[in-house]
């Protein structure tokens, strides 16, 4: 009796422990925007939240992703500006050690410098970024917080849920923006 005991001890643990390590999921890939994006918050106090979903932020990523990823970094690609402008396309890399990452935009007066650790929730990739803002008719700087939810609901469909911190005392707002590979 006791050693049927220890055995399903022994098989409850190595179950409990396949569980912990299930494997992260993969978001490397070619990924287009799926539908309009979806705004779950108001972005607006006591207006609908629907009314912000046409022409919101979204991922803040573009309508066409290219993702790669390797044990220790994501990267994602996509184009900001047309062909005619002859601009190269927006590359950001996130380690994924939860160290913290950096990456750099040219915004029109300078480099804009955002922050970036990542952080597995179970299948879901965190990414929480911060910027430096200057408020100009304040002049005085500011923190912004972005924070993306990649998760591969199957895996051709990337769902990319993003909640932007309020700034000068409004609320938080949350996107949603699915993504089909291929």
């Amino acid at each position: 009796m006791a050693r049927m005991a220890f055995v399903a001890s022994c098989l409850a643990a190595a179950f409990i422990a396949s569980l912990a390590a299930q494997p992260q999921a993969d978001f490397s890939g070619t990924w287009t925007l799926e539908a309009p994006v979806i705004a779950t918050t108001a972005a607006v106090p006591g207006t609908p939240a629907a009314a912000a979903a046409p022409g919101d932020l979204g991922s803040g990523w573009g309508p066409m992703l290219t993702i790669v990823q390797d044990a220790s970094r994501l990267t994602v690609e996509y184009s900001a500006f047309s062909r005619y402008d002859l601009q190269p396309p927006w590359r950001f890399t996130f380690p994924l050690d939860g160290t913290e990452g950096r990456n750099a935009v040219m915004m029109g007066r300078g480099d804009q410098v955002e922050s970036t650790r990542a952080q597995w929730q179970g299948a879901t990739l965190v990414l929480v970024t911060t910027s430096r803002v200057t408020d100009r008719a304040a002049g005085a700087p500011f923190t912004t917080e972005l924070t993306r939810r990649l998760t591969l609901e199957t895996p051709t469909r990337l769902v990319v849920d993003v909640t932007r911190a309020g700034v000068f005392g409004g609320g938080a707002t949350t996107t949603r923006a699915i993504y089909r590979k291929g």
